[in-house]
This record gives C-alpha cells, structure tokens and sequence, in this order.
C-alpha cells in the first residue's frame, strides 16, 4: 500500500460503503468506536484507533470498485471516478460549511465537494448538519453565491436528463463554483463519487462533471 498524505476522508461513505461489501464490517467499526472510548481519572479520553487502518480501508474499497467496473475516470466516470489534478480547493466562500475542489483536465470541469468536518485535523460539526455530499445539499451550499442561486432555481424547471447526465445550469454552476476558488492549485489525486455530469460537445464547450470525494490526497 503507498504512503498518501491526505487532506480530506469522508469515512462515513467508506464505511457504509464497505458494509455493503462485508455487514460484518458494520459491527466490527461499531465495536472499535466504543472501546476507543475510555475514562482515565475522571476524563473521557478518545484514542484514535482508525487512523492506522484507514488506508487500508480505502485501498479496499477501491480495490472492490475496480473489481466490480464501478470505477471510471474524469473524462468517462462511471459511478465513481478517480483522477490526479491540479485543483483549487478549501472553505467555498460563501459557505464555509463546503469544501471545494475545482479544476479541470484537457477535457472535463471537475466540482469535488463535501463536508468541510472531512478535511483532516477539523473539529466535528457542532451540531447535525445535512451531510453536504448529497446533491441538494451541496447544490444549496454553492448557491450562497447569488449567481449559482440562479442557476440553482433554473435546474428544477430545465427538463430531467437521463441518470448519467446533469443539467447545462448545473454545469455552469460548477464553473461558476470553479471561479470563486481563491488561492495557488495543488496537484492532488481523488476517488469521487459522480452526482452529476454533463456530457461536452463540440458547439457547447467541455463536459462538466460534479461528485464528492471518498478521498483527496496531496501529490507532490
């Protein structure tokens, strides 16, 4: 298994993903989490057992997934997508609850985003918040930007698309979400899960491809 230094690991979709794949891996996490947990002199202390077995975890879980012909790329995902890019990425601006990575191969807008509790060494959420990895949630996050607010409100009146494919205002919005990313990009590698995807065309542009991240990692 190779050494990533990562930068941000959703281990609530791996592991649900990887319940499906194995149930008794549901009982076993369950059963790591509570024995992590333990009092010393009258203090809760949490030790972090998972970080060693993280990596394995996702090397796992993407091992099934190209197993299984689930895992495509940036210019032809497939449920899931991986890829290495140069991308901007960290608290989208208007909402600083997302995290943002944007960028683009020679043919593909790429949109990564998620919850910004992911991001490694961030506290939890103070309170439950809706995870922003599921599409009307990181729709309406983007949409703190007036101008992805717009387009957001022309998505639900433009007409449904086939499963593989999103709408030309979804596109434009992760452009859009593309654009306000401040900051240098950094050559990072990924395996996303695709929410939406736009196919190009030569009259209108490249394709555009929006997904959350299982997992991005910092590629020197």
């Amino acid at each position: 298994m190779s050494l990533r230094y990562y930068l941000y690991v959703s281990d609530s979709k791996v592991d649900m993903l990887l319940a499906q794949i194995d149930p008794a891996l549901r009982q076993k996490r369950t059963t790591e989490v509570n024995v992590s947990l333990k009092v010393v002199g009258g203090r809760r202390v949490v030790e972090d057992t998972g970080e060693e077995e993280r990596g394995a975890r996702l090397e796992r879980l993407v091992t099934f997934l190209e197993d299984q012909e689930e895992l495509g790329t940036v210019d032809d995902p497939r449920r899931f997508f991986r890829g290495v890019l140069r991308l901007r990425w960290g608290p989208f601006p208007a909402d600083p609850g997302l995290v943002w990575f944007g960028g683009s191969s020679v043919r593909t807008v790429v949109g990564l985003g998620g919850s910004s509790h992911h991001v490694l060494g961030s506290p939890p959420p103070s309170e439950p918040v809706l995870p922003r990895s599921l599409t009307p949630s990181l729709l309406a996050g983007l949409a703190g930007d007036p101008q992805i607010q717009a387009l957001v409100d022309m998505i639900a009146a433009e007409e449904d698309r086939p499963g593989r494919t999103g709408t030309p205002a979804a596109g434009q919005a992760v452009q859009r979400a593309n654009e306000l990313m401040p900051g240098p990009a950094q050559r990072v590698e990924f395996v996303a899960k695709r929410l939406l995807h736009v196919p190009g065309a030569p009259d209108a542009g490249p394709a555009v491809l929006l997904g959350t991240p299982l997992y991005v990692a910092l590629v020197d």
